[in-house]
């Protein structure tokens, strides 16, 4: 089984995503967009996960390499393989969907809680009434047709969405580690300016490792979901 991973900066790597897949038998190939933006072939990915950034959807004038990679993530959808996005990477599969990505009326940084969205589908994906996770993104997305929308938030109505049995997009980031979380505000403290839905970079870094260890757990249900979707 091969899982491939589409990164598009250095800080911002998968997490506690990594050690899931090499656990479950997977082998990893990564494309790293900052370095260069070569893909594999849609049929060779087994299960596609896609990272965030600080870049926009809508920046590929600037970036180039993100219609390609719009048009690789819409491939390997069309051919049933499970994909998952988180942040930017959500933002990316709603617009290779057929969404748009737009800014959202607040920016959503930090640690605050996602309620889950009932539904009744029984090959949906089910989150907790109620999680706290890690939040960063200042963006957000219309639901392409024929997704459902999984969680919501006070800050930010589309929080988490299923695309069919094997499609998950996550707004919120439940990979992060307490190394990933200092590698972001190391990176993108400049974003950390007081609001309603913005933390200080002294309350993100003060979460204890039970914190980190619930969204671990929930991100590995996730993708056993996935890996189960996709009959693998």
């Amino acid at each position: 089984m091969h899982a491939h991973i589409l990164q598009h900066v250095a800080f911002e790597g998968p997490g506690s995503i990594g050690p899931w897949l090499e656990n479950a038998g997977y082998d990893i190939g990564t494309t790293r967009f900052h370095e260069n933006a070569l893909l594999p072939e849609p049929e060779s990915v087994d299960l596609l996960v896609v990272m965030g950034g600080p870049m926009s959807v809508n920046d590929e004038a600037e970036l180039p390499w993100l219609a390609a990679e719009k048009r690789f993530i819409g491939e390997v959808i069309r051919l049933g393989r499970p994909v998952l996005g988180v942040c930017l990477g959500a933002q990316l599969i709603a617009c290779a969907l057929g969404g748009r990505v737009f800014a959202n009326r607040e920016r959503e940084i930090g640690w605050f809680p996602v309620e889950a969205v009932a539904h009744d589908g029984p090959a949906l994906f089910r989150f907790p009434p109620s999680v706290e996770v890690f939040h960063w993104h200042g963006e957000t997305f219309t639901l392409p047709a024929g997704a459902v929308r999984l969680a919501r938030s006070a800050a930010c109505d589309n929080q988490a969405f299923q695309f069919g049995k094997a499609v998950i997009g996550l707004q919120f980031h439940l990979e992060t580690t307490p190394e990933s979380a200092r590698q972001i505000v190391e990176h993108c403290r400049d974003e950390l300016q007081p609001a309603p839905h913005v933390q200080s970079e002294a309350e993100i870094l003060a979460a204890e490792n039970g914190r980190y260890a619930a969204i671990n757990g929930l991100m590995a249900e996730v993708l056993a979901f996935l890996h189960a979707a996709g009959g693998r």
